[in-house]
């Protein structure tokens, strides 16, 4: 059977095992068919090469349009406006992606991702100052997904008492279809619909402010729809990336307590590190969704017009050489000139990634100095992991250290 007809379903134990299991498909081959946990059928994309490809093909669009019938059949609504992740950059083509790609790449250039460190740096401390005197923890819960939260929140204007109802609708909001999740989304959506007015009615000095600013002094630049939807981009792609990034860093770090000694001894290793935790194990599984505009071929396999291409980023980072020859599937803090594709490729590459380097590398430097004897809870081969969607990470992490 050729590689590209087995039929690959993404479940919630093919998640768990995920970089295993992507493993065994690139032996198969670059291109499979797949049935993937939020419903929709099409190709998966394992391999390097062919990952490339599909992520700049022009014939390959974000804009659900040629596989309307096939998302209505599955009761896909991810897409869609005021319901899911629609109207904004994430899920448009150009111009209008250049468009909304130019309003909001200033709040993330590097120079204003350095203003943000003292703060990143205080939020780390603010959170470890809570955590070192209790001696045990679910790291998740109280660090790794508290910190991006509040970065994000501070960023956008969003009120401290409604951080953990955003995160809880943010979370779900990825996951496969399902009535809580279709309910958080809506719910999101209509928080930023409120926090909006707010803004209107009393601009401050954040990032919602100003874009509010933007589409109330010059209409044809943002509109209400492209508005709120740019703002829940914001809201996830700004801060769930960063809570499972730090989730899959630590869990390597105590799979491998060396690597971790060697980050507490050389921290100047940590931004070289990053890199290298972003490649071993994304925590971006899967590209959003694409859609053939037309008959095309990746990696000599067919895909008809209307089918939905999926880009398995984790897997084809895995996929890439690495320096000096090493083997792709060891994590190697130590290593220089890391490359992996965990921000995309081409004109959909994060606009959030010095952003996320910055959190990621603040809070991993910060935990490894402050709990130097951080150790897992619990047995890592049990661990549960984020089981649909298109994210990968631990939701939970139980650690023990000696308190402090």
């Amino acid at each position: 059977m050729h590689p590209s007809e087995q039929v690959v379903t993404i479940t919630a134990e093919f998640k768990a095992d995920a970089p295993a299991r992507y493993a065994e498909l690139r032996e198969l081959g670059p291109v499979h068919r797949s049935r993937f946990s939020t419903g929709l059928e099409g190709w998966l994309v394992v391999g390097h090469d062919a990952a490339l490809d599909a992520l700049v093909h022009p014939a390959l669009v974000k804009n659900s349009a040629p596989s309307r019938d096939k998302l209505a059949a599955a009761n896909y609504t991810n897409d869609r406006p005021g319901v899911g992740l629609g109207g904004n950059m994430l899920v448009s083509d150009p111009p209008d992606h250049t468009r909304l790609r130019k309003l909001v790449a200033g709040a993330f250039s590097p120079a204003r991702t350095r203003a943000l460190a003292p703060r990143v740096q205080r939020i780390a401390d603010d959170l470890l100052d809570r955590l070192v005197p209790k001696g045990e923890a679910d790291l998740v819960e109280a660090f790794t997904a508290p910190l991006p939260v509040a970065v994000i929140s501070e960023l956008l204007g969003v009120p401290e008492a409604d951080r953990a109802d955003f995160r809880r609708w943010s979370s779900l909001t990825l996951g496969a279809p399902s009535d809580p999740q279709r309910e958080a989304a809506l719910n999101l959506n209509r928080y930023l619909a409120d926090l909006i007015a707010a803004k209107r009615r009393s601009p401050a000095d954040d990032l919602l402010s100003a874009l509010v600013a933007v589409r109330d002094e010059d209409d044809g630049r943002l509109s209400e729809v492209e508005l709120v939807g740019t703002a829940v981009l914001l809201v996830v792609a700004g801060h769930e990336t960063t809570v499972n990034l730090l989730g899959n860093a630590v869990v390597a770090l105590l799979r491998d307590p060396a690597q971790a000694d060697l980050l507490r001894g050389r921290p100047e290793l940590v931004p070289g590190a990053v890199e290298e935790f972003l490649r071993y194990d994304s925590s971006v599984e899967h590209a959003t969704p694409r859609f053939a505009a037309e008959d095309l071929v990746i990696a000599g396999t067919p895909v008809a017009r209307g089918d939905v291409v999926m880009v398995a980023l984790s897997s084809a980072s895995r996929d890439m050489p690495v320096p000096d020859h090493g083997d792709p599937a060891e994590l190697d803090v130590t290593r220089n000139g890391v490359r992996h594709l965990s921000f995309g490729h081409g004109i959909h590459y994060c606009l959030g990634a010095p952003l996320a380097r910055l959190e990621a590398a603040t809070a991993l430097s910060t935990l490894l100095r402050r709990i130097p004897d951080l150790r897992a809870a619990a047995p890592l081969d049990e661990l549960e992991w984020v089981p649909s969607g298109i994210m990968r990470g631990p939701l939970a992490l139980p650690v023990r250290f000696t308190p402090r």
